[in-house]
């Protein structure tokens, strides 16, 4: 038998495709493709938002053409597929000419004639609408989200506006952007999505006004800092068919989320703890972040980052929630939160002027999770136990910024008609904001 391998990512499975898969399977008598996961792409800057792996798995399956239908999912894997499978010929587009020569030392490669005139890039383009995204807000992370949106399909940031005219000027050269936007009105009369990234105590009229004018909204993180503003907003938006997002970069990170699941999954047994830290020291006590009048401090402004590993893994649910705060000049300079949970009891800690380690230890019956600083740009974690020979580490790639994956999962949103996101759910983004209320209203708020 003479079994043939192939790889692809199979988006949007198109008649070149199966042109491909059909001189694949020709070459011999059992024909394996891979196809490549979500991670995988992104690692190669490849961040699309239509088919999903699992989806791209069932249009290659219903070709009836591939015996066999495996992932990939890691840098090196034909090789070690090659010789799992016992695989005697290696079929690829011909557009690869030369770039799988290597393989020839485990088994023969052939390059196939490609289909001319299609591609999935060619019909994602025409199929798909691009959404256009205005900034609101210009700046220190403004920059950093127009550069993480050229990485993304079907998005493209047009236009942008600030109270500063002066800056949105600078923003609009430095960024190459057609034009800027002199008022909020004008800005969402010429998109279709806006990114708020404006502070705190703007969101809510900005959000709600977007909503209205039937414009999907990303927004920076807190969404709000009022639990029965966020639900108002979110079911605004449903009313108005469009997406309200909360941009905490961290919810979407590709590592964060494998570690979620993981530790979900039962590896390190129940959770019964989970201490999660964030802090900086800014010696510039004139930023806005040092601002009472702006809602400045460290819960505001850092607190959703170390409570979303509490509330992804324990839920929303809990029994009571204690805060300890040291204050100076109107905001907390630091503030330690301890929530009890049924089974479980999960502190987190956040500082602008007092500085502490920036890890996640997420404690079970079995083990324990590890993540080092900066854990909220997860590229690393460790899995540990009392036999240290069990212990397994991860590894994973951190792009940049890291703004992409949100901005990727927001068009995804909008493409595909989903009101939430699993990664940062609606009734955990409004959590979040029953948090930062409780502490603006000092309800089991102890300054020390």
């Amino acid at each position: 038998m003479t079994k043939v391998i192939t790889y692809g990512t199979y988006d949007l499975l198109h008649q070149g495709h199966l042109n491909l898969l059909r001189r694949a399977k020709a070459l011999g008598d059992y024909l394996i493709v891979g196809v490549t996961n979500d991670n995988y792409d992104r690692e190669r800057g490849k961040l699309n938002v239509k088919d999903n792996v699992l989806e791209r798995v069932d249009a290659v399956k219903a070709t009836g053409l591939a015996d066999k239908i495996i992932i990939e999912e890691y840098v090196g894997q034909k090789i070690d597929d090659i010789q799992k499978y016992g695989v005697d010929i290696f079929a690829i587009g011909s557009d690869w000419e030369g770039e799988f020569d290597y393989l020839k030392e485990f088994c023969k490669v052939v390059y196939l004639p490609r289909t001319e005139g299609i591609s999935s890039t060619q019909l994602r383009e025409e199929s798909q609408a691009t959404v256009r995204i205005g900034i609101s807000g210009c700046g220190r992370i403004a920059p950093r989200f127009a550069k993480e949106a050229t990485y993304v399909s079907g998005v493209k940031v047009c236009t942008a506006h600030d109270i500063d005219d002066k800056k949105a000027e600078s923003f609009a050269k430095e960024l190459c952007l057609p034009q800027i936007c002199h008022n909020y009105s004008e800005l969402l009369s010429q998109i279709n999505a806006v990114y708020i990234a404006t502070p705190h105590l703007t969101h809510y009229e900005l959000i709600k006004e977007a909503l209205h004018a039937k414009r999907h909204v990303l927004c920076e993180t807190p969404l709000v800092l009022n639990g029965q503003q966020a639900r108002e907003l979110y079911a605004l938006a449903e009313k108005q068919g469009v997406i309200l997002m909360e941009a905490n970069k961290t919810a979407h990170c590709p590592a964060f989320n494998h570690l979620m699941v993981m530790v979900k999954s039962g590896v390190i047994g129940e959770v019964v703890d989970i201490e999660a830290s964030l802090s900086k020291v800014w010696e510039d006590d004139t930023l806005r972040e040092f601002d009472p009048q702006q809602a400045g401090g460290s819960l505001y402004e850092l607190g959703s980052y170390p409570l979303l590993p509490i509330i992804k893994l324990m839920g929303t649910n809990y029994e009571n929630l204690n805060l300890y705060s040291r204050m100076a000049g109107g905001v907390d300079i630091y503030t330690k939160g301890v929530l009890r949970f049924p089974k479980a009891i999960c502190s987190f800690k956040v500082g602008l002027g007092v500085k502490t380690e920036g890890n996640l230890i997420i404690s079970g019956t079995k083990g324990y999770a590890y993540v080092p600083a900066p854990w909220w740009k997860t590229d690393f974690f460790e899995l540990r136990y009392e036999n240290q020979n069990n212990n397994k580490k991860f590894f994973y790639k951190w792009d940049e910024a890291g703004l992409r994956y949100e901005i990727q999962e927001f068009i995804s949103c909008i493409i595909n008609h989903r009101f939430t996101s699993a990664r940062l759910r609606r009734r955990e983004s409004v959590c979040m904001a029953d948090i930062m209320q409780q502490f603006t209203e000092r309800k089991n708020v102890i300054e020390i």
